[in-house]
């Protein structure tokens, strides 16, 4: 049993346990979703691949919208109902997708999907905050993404049996396994405790709340972040396309390089948290993980001219150094995130700062592919470039937003 729990990412008993399960039971939903969404809208509803992306693509840039004001929702109710209620609508939507029958019906579920997919995600960063306080939602944050990539990867490997039998009904099955993993999340946030927002007592004055999306240093620090989220779209997408078309290393290569991200983001994403105690580290951490990823570019680029089995073992090899950057940016993050914030305004400020790394998301995987997979080495050492240089520049960032803001709203000391 020890020895399980010094590798499982599942916390001792308690409220983060309990958020951890409710993460766990949503992710496996939507790795059974990933898996088998392409398939089952072009195979079981008969759209064509165009048509789906278009209206992806659509409703993921719509759905960004949502991130301040549910935020901002979970700042003024209690985050753990305001969750639950989301993901109830989450699951009705998810079955919305057994009625999709055109591209018009695709559309309207899809957007409706992303509105609460990136509204979940500032209300679910407002809940971790209440959860685990000031001195430990950034442990909380990177418990729950080793969480998450681990119950994405049982989803995805669940989804191999309905993909294995390719049926009408077996695609279906992973449309209704999606929705009810939604209700068994929310079924477990509300085992939680509620966390009503606090009110002022006495006398005690009301301060003025500051708006995110008005708070200049704030978003600054933020759209760094965002520009070196883009390696997720690095990762996902252009480094499979990569292996098959740019290298000599066998297709089965990219499920190998995936792994090792997950499996390594599982162990470490915990460990790796430590670094960022307080602003002043995190944005050493930040700064870390930009020149890290810096490094990992032109090292895969460099797999177009090697051999078979040197392109695969560079391939894992810069896979492990990627994966720490990767865990050192989400830590940085969340760090900077939470606690370059307004107390009293978190759930909005996790809403903007979703919004920049959506906005990042949508604009990545245009750029990225023509960059890297148009221009070729060139292209990923300007990416790397790019990396390095925003790392660099997020302590001075974060210097000038410690210096915008009364001391006593920032935890920490400066970098």
């Amino acid at each position: 049993m020890s020895r399980w729990s010094a590798v499982s990412p599942i916390p001792p008993p308690g409220r983060l346990r309990t958020l951890a399960l409710a993460t766990l039971a949503n992710t496996v939903g939507s790795g059974l979703w990933v898996a088998g969404s392409a398939l089952y809208l072009t195979r079981v509803v008969g759209l064509s691949p165009a048509r789906v992306g278009l209206a992806l693509t659509v409703a993921g840039l719509v759905g960004l919208t949502a991130s301040v004001p549910l935020g901002r929702l979970a700042d003024r109710r209690d985050p753990r109902t305001v969750r639950a209620v989301v993901q109830v609508l989450q699951a009705g939507v998810a079955a919305s997708y057994l009625l999709v029958d055109s591209f018009t019906l695709l559309l309207a579920v899809a957007v409706a999907d992303a509105l609460l997919v990136s509204g979940n995600l500032a209300v679910r960063a407002a809940l971790i905050a209440a959860v685990a306080g000031p001195e430990g939602r950034v442990r909380a944050f990177a418990t729950l993404r080793a969480v998450a990539n681990l119950g994405i990867a049982v989803g995805a490997g669940l989804a191999g049996i309905a993909l294995a039998a390719d049926t009408p009904s077996a695609y279906r099955l992973l449309v209704v396994g999606n929705a009810a993993t939604y209700l068994v999340s929310a079924a477990l946030i509300l085992r939680l405790p509620a966390y009503p927002p606090g009110r002022p007592t006495g006398d005690a004055p009301r301060r003025a709340v500051r708006r995110p999306m008005r708070d200049g240093p704030f978003l600054a620090v933020s759209a760094a972040s965002a520009v070196v989220s883009l390696h997720h779209v690095v990762l996902t997408l252009v480094v499979p396309l990569w292996v098959v078309n740019a290298t000599g290393a066998p297709p089965v290569t990219v499920s190998a390089v995936l792994l090792v991200n997950t499996v390594l983001t599982v162990l470490l994403a915990v460990r790796l948290s430590r670094g960022a105690r307080d602003v002043g580290s995190a944005a050493r951490t930040m700064r870390r993980a930009g020149l890290t990823l810096a490094v990992a570019m032109p090292l895969w680029a460099a797999t177009a001219g090697l051999p078979s089995g040197a392109a695969v073992a560079l391939l894992l090899v810069t896979t492990i150094g990627y994966t720490l950057g990767d865990l050192w940016h989400g830590t940085a993050g969340a760090a900077l995130a939470y606690d370059l914030a307004d107390p009293a305004a978190v759930g909005a400020y996790q809403g903007a700062d979703g919004l920049l790394a959506g906005l990042a998301r949508a604009a990545g995987p245009a750029v990225l592919t023509w960059a890297l997979l148009g221009l070729g080495p060139p292209g990923w050492l300007a990416l790397g470039a790019v990396f390095a240089a925003t790392g660099l520049a997020v302590p001075v960032l974060v210097r000038h937003a410690l210096a915008h803001r009364p001391a006593a709203a920032v935890a920490g000391s400066a970098p």
